[in-house]
Parts: structure tokens; C-alpha cells; sequence
């Protein structure tokens, strides 16, 4: 079977998400490879393809780089998103790489993606369970990279470097090599050019070793990972971008048991943690300190709040944004649906859809000091109080749109409708409903 179909085949037993795929494209022969594997079994699949390029700015030839895979978008009919990032010579292989998926998220917010297809390859893999296994990683990070875990897919685990080559050659698609790759003063560049050509002169095969010796962490892993939904106690939940279990019960497991459980939630998560940082989380879960916290490296973060441990991503706050006319409007992960209907007799003050006698013309982020007039209540109360009863954790509530006309708050989604703008019941009246990614 050729490469074409093997890909066909593998990314249907996948089963992506039907709708938009930030496609990440550096312009290098893996990442063309995948560009084009995807543009031509489109037939096969739902998703929407969007190239999405990260410009890091270290390499001189950078910004020809991306807008060569800005042509390449526009010969496959692919929308194309990019982030000039501008970190300069001398950042880290480990600082690119965070850069460069927080910039591909922000591009998945932006065009309402639910996926973010990578290159990785299987002998990506390899390195990756090497590095690991060299860092001193637990059984968990030996697993290696999942092909679909976290919003990230990863079609191109089954093939290897050379025959994507080959697939290429035989395209006619010339490929840019970031030269970083070749430098092996970065530790996977000296893996692969020093370390498993050398392994491999002994033993062809390691890379299919390693790949068994993570197939077998791996599935290590997803019995862990199947024991969360079997322990009542825990009260394991996915909810608003994050996962979440009771902290009373983690910190009343045997100390090695509350570590496994600890790594299993951020594994279901989308961020791996290794040993030392899961007995950190598991600390805090037993110190039960609502609002404590454990940073969990790049763009990752524990927070005991409520009873409950969290495990969840920070925060990007969205800027202010001015609420236009009917549709649909974003704010971050938040999304504002606008219409015209006649007001019910009654709006829940809790709720996730609200009538106005005209609409609020802004979204922002809370700010300190922030008040608001509850529906049914009387007074203003502090929107921070009204947060607290809602449970809301403290760090969710950064990225928690408030909806306001003028200097009043008269909407806080999910968590507290004021008395103003309140129309009379069947009157023509602006009607919001939000969600929330």
C-alpha cells in the first residue's frame, strides 16, 4: 500500500473532529509532507484546513521561510494564519517550541478550531522517549507523544523520517531545513545526529525498541488513566478547559496511589507531569488551601479551589472588545450569539442566555472593585463575591467575560444578571446566548 493510502487509513481509525484544523507548517519536509498528505485525501476526512506558521524570528531567512508557506497555502486553497514571534538568535530550542504553541492556539481561537494537526513522526517519537528517558521521566512520560491527546493530532506517528522524504521526492516538493535541526547543541539535534545513528549501528531496529518499550508506558498509562472514572471518591470531571477531581479524596490516597492519580488527571488534560511535580500537586490537594497553586511548566497550572483540584491552562485575557450588531462575536474562548426576540416572562439570573431592552456594548475581564446589581436582589454587590458563590476557581475567573453598557455591569455569564437593561415580558428585546469553549 503507498504511503498515501496508510495515511488515509490511519487518520480514519483517528477520527478527528469534523470542522476547522490549524494545520502547523514550518516549511520543512515533515511538516510539507503532512500539508500535503491532508490536501490530498481531503475526500476522506471533515476537517477544514487552515496553515498555521509560526515565524520565530531567530533564523535570518525567517520571514522568506513564511512567505513560502504563505504560497504554499494559496497552491493548496488553505487559509493561512501566522504569529511573527520575534525571540531573536540565541533562545532555546525549549523556549521556541512553548512560543510556538501558544501562537497556534491563539490561531485555533481564533478561526474556532478545534484540532491542531502536528509533523511528528515516529522517529520524533523516539527521540522524544529517549530525551525522556535521559531527563530521568516516570513511566508516564516514557509513553511518549499520543496521536490524538489534548486538541493536538498527530497522524504521521506511523511513518518514519526517510520515507516522508521519499514521499516528497516523488511529489516534487522542496523542502526548507531549519538549521536549528543540525545544531547539536540542542539536545534532540544531538540525539539524532550523534547519539541514534551510533545506537543504530549496532541495532538497526531501536527506533521500533523505543517505539514497543513507549507502546507498553503508554498503555501503563491508560490504565491509569481508565481508573479515574472508576473511584467515586475522586468525582474526576472535564469542565470549562480544564480537568478537575475531589481534592479530599487525593489527599487521603497512599502518597505513591495520589501521585499515579495526580499524573493520570493531567495526562487527560493534555499536560504530562513527571514525578516531582505530581508530589507537589498531590501536597496541595492535601493541604486543601482553596486558591493555592502549582505551576506545571509553559502555560500549565494546579489550583485547589472550592474542594476540588484543578488542572487547567493559563489564562490568556482577551482585550476589551465593542459588541456589534447581530451574529455571532468571540471573546477568547467565549463565544456571543446576538438576535431579536420577544422577552420571556422570566430570565434565570444564573443563566447562559439573557434579554436586554438594548444590547451591552462591551466584553471585558473583571477588574477589582467591580460591582453589580443582582436580578430579584437588591443593592450592588461585588462581582468577586458573586464569583465565590457561583464557585467559580480564582484563576478561571481572569478570562470570565463581563458584559456592560456604559460604566454598569449588566451581565456576568453563567453567574449573575443584573436588573438593568430587564425588558417587560413580551416585548421585542435583544437576546444574548454565550458559550464557552
Amino acid at each position: 500500500m503507498t504511503l498515501a493510502g496508510r495515511f488515509r487509513q490511519h487518520l480514519s481509525a483517528l477520527a478527528p473532529p469534523p470542522g476547522a484544523a490549524i494545520v502547523a507548517v514550518s516549511g520543512g519536509p515533515d511538516s510539507l509532507a503532512l500539508l500535503d498528505l491532508l490536501a490530498l485525501t481531503r475526500e476522506d476526512h471533515a476537517l477544514e484546513l487552515v496553515v498555521g506558521h509560526a515565524d520565530h524570528g531567530i533564523a535570518a531567512e525567517s520571514g522568506a521561510v513564511a512567505a513560502r508557506v504563505e504560497a504554499l497555502a494559496e497552491r493548496y486553497s488553505v487559509p493561512f494564519e501566522i504569529e511573527r514571534l520575534q525571540l531573536g538568535g540565541g533562545t532555546t530550542e525549549t523556549r521556541a517550541r512553548a512560543a510556538r504553541y501558544v501562537a497556534l492556539r491563539r490561531m485555533a481561537r481564533r478561526r474556532g478550531a478545534r484540532v491542531i494537526v502536528t509533523a511528528h513522526h515516529a522517529d520524533d517519537q523516539a527521540e522524544t522517549v529517549l530525551m525522556r528517558l535521559l531527563r530521568g521521566s516516570g513511566p508516564a512520560g516514557l509513553a511518549g507523544m499520543r496521536a490524538f491527546a489534548g486538541g493536538i493530532l498527530r497522524p504521521l506517528l506511523p511513518f518514519r523520517r526517510d520515507e516522508l522524504a521519499r514521499y516528497l521526492h516523488e511529489r516534487g516538493i522542496e523542502a526548507w531545513r531549519d538549521p536549528a535541526n543540525e545544531d547539536s547543541r540542542h539536545l534532540r539535534s544531538w540525539l539524532r545526529r550523534s547519539v541514534l545513528p551510533t545506537i543504530e549501528s549496532r541495532l538497526p531496529d531501536v527506533a521500533e525498541r523505543i517505539a514497543r518499550a513507549g507502546a507498553q508506558a503508554a498503555r501503563n498509562a491508560d490504565a491509569w488513566d481508565a481508573l479515574l472514572g472508576s473511584l467515586p471518591d475522586l468525582e474526576f470531571r472535564v469542565e470549562r478547559g480544564a480537568v478537575s477531581v475531589a481534592a479530599p479524596a487525593v489527599a487521603g490516597y497512599d502518597s505513591a496511589l495520589a501521585e499515579a492519580l495526580v499524573q493520570a488527571a493531567a495526562r487527560h488534560a493534555g499536560r504530562p507531569v513527571g514525578p516531582s511535580r505530581a508530589r507537589r500537586v498531590a501536597a496541595l490537594a492535601g493541604a486543601g488551601r482553596s486558591g493555592g497553586t502549582v505551576p506545571l511548566g509553559t502555560d500549565w497550572i494546579a489550583e485547589v479551589a472550592f474542594g476540588r483540584l484543578y488542572i487547567r491552562r493559563t489564562l490568556e485575557v482577551p482585550e476589551p472588545v465593542r459588541l456589534g450588531g447581530e451574529g455571532a462575536q468571540a471573546w477568547g474562548r467565549w463565544r456571543f450569539f446576538r438576535t431579536r426576540e420577544r422577552a420571556p416572562a422570566r430570565q434565570p439570573r444564573d443563566g447562559m442566555t439573557a434579554w436586554f431592552t438594548a444590547a451591552p456594548d462591551l466584553a471585558r475581564p473583571p477588574v477589582r472593585g467591580d460591582r453589580i446589581a443582582p436580578l430579584g436582589g437588591s443593592g450592588r454587590r461585588l462581582v468577586v463575591r458573586c464569583f465565590q458563590d457561583a464557585r467559580i476557581p480564582r484563576l478561571e475567573r481572569a478570562g470570565w467575560p463581563l458584559l456592560t453598557a456604559g460604566d454598569s455591569v449588566v451581565w456576568v455569564p453563567g453567574v449573575c444578571r443584573s436588573s438593568s437593561l430587564v425588558p417587560p415580558a413580551g416585548t421585542e428585546a435583544v437576546r444574548i446566548d454565550v458559550t464557552h469553549e
